[in-house]
């Protein structure tokens, strides 16, 4: 792959080409974007997958969802169905996506919502809520048609935006000028004893506006693995040997984990967004013990596999107090 990408270079200028293009249009307002009147926070990145969108989009569920009338909108990326669609406790992953199920399965207290165009998924989540008071866009930092408040980009710590090209060689959907529409960069995945002069180091590759602050993150794992029956010590796991099985853009970083803590287990990795099936879920459901993701969790398991279980995670953010003050405060001026 990594060869083919290569020989794929000469279509890179290409690429860049017609994606500069098409922000210089919408940053003249040859082409249109649609500003709204009550919050709009987006959170995405520059690179294919894999920069942690959704723990982000968790975090500022926590951060806000108490206070205000929430909702999430997302393309509801691999489902099957089309145009506007709420959340529901009969929904699936086919329905609204894994990881949209995922949000609304932890979070009862807002509303879930998908949309490939945002602006239509924006006018009917107004309609089905009037008293709606901020909207967390998930994935839509490409999605010009809408103009968010605030931006948040993440970029992971081992494939800074920086470092990389724009596609097809590369990993980009956008050339690196687009990092200025952020008000916000979370360096996110970063290891734990990230030292400051690496962190100095990085910020100053990353080049920020000086309207921009520049954060860094890390994911925590759970000491406890959740079935849809029970819950046990991930250390029980000890001596024991499991399938590990992922969906997801990079599994390195649970792989690590899980063989830093001298755990015994078989790595079945699919690609992001896998669609498992029915002879790779037999499969799977044969194994005596699985340990997946909480977005694979859902399209894996049913009310009869309690030997699946899933590993939750949580955002840390370095300098948190700050990060929060300045997401607070852009929404309490509306």
């Amino acid at each position: 792959m990594k060869l083919f990408r290569k020989i794929l270079f000469p279509f890179v200028p290409l690429y860049y080409a017609a994606v500069f293009l098409r922000n210089k249009l919408y940053d003249w307002s040859i082409y249109k974007s649609k500003s709204y009147e009550f919050p709009l926070l987006c959170v995405g990145n520059l690179s294919v997958g894999g920069t942690g969108k959704t723990p982000m989009i968790e975090y500022l569920i926590t951060l806000l969802g108490s206070k205000y009338k929430l909702a999430t909108l997302s393309r509801g990326y691999g489902r099957k169905s089309k145009g506007f669609l709420i959340a529901t406790p009969n929904a699936t992953s086919q329905d609204i996506g894994d990881e949209p199920l995922q949000i609304f399965n932890k979070f009862k207290n807002i509303t879930v919502a998908v949309d490939a165009d945002r602006q239509n998924g924006l006018k009917y989540l107004k309609e089905h809520n009037p008293l709606l008071e901020v909207v967390l866009l998930d994935d839509a930092f490409q999605h010009r048609k809408v103009t968010a408040g605030f931006n948040i980009l993440l970029t992971a710590y081992d494939q800074l935006y920086c470092d990389d090209f724009v596609l097809p060689t590369g990993n980009l959907r956008e050339p690196k000028l687009g990092a200025k529409r952020a008000q916000l960069i979370v360096v996110t995945k970063c290891p734990e004893n990230l030292g400051d002069l690496e962190k100095t180091a990085i910020t100053k590759r990353l080049n920020p506006e000086t309207n921009q602050t520049v954060f860094f993150s890390s994911i925590q794992y759970s000491e406890t693995l959740i079935s849809s029956t029970s819950n046990r010590a991930l250390s029980d796991l000890k001596g024991t040997h499991f399938t590990l099985v992922t969906g997801i853009a990079n599994p390195t970083p649970l792989v690590e984990y899980l063989t830093e803590m001298e755990l015994e287990f078989e790595h079945l990795n699919y690609k992001d967004h896998h669609e498992f099936s029915k002879p790779e879920l037999e499969f799977i459901h044969s194994k005596s013990l699985v340990v997946t993701t909480e977005k694979d969790f859902s399209r894996l398991h049913t009310e009869a596999q309690d030997h699946i279980y899933y590993l939750p995670i949580q955002l840390k953010i370095e300098n948190a107090s700050e990060f929060e003050r300045l997401v607070a405060g852009y929404v309490e001026v509306f």
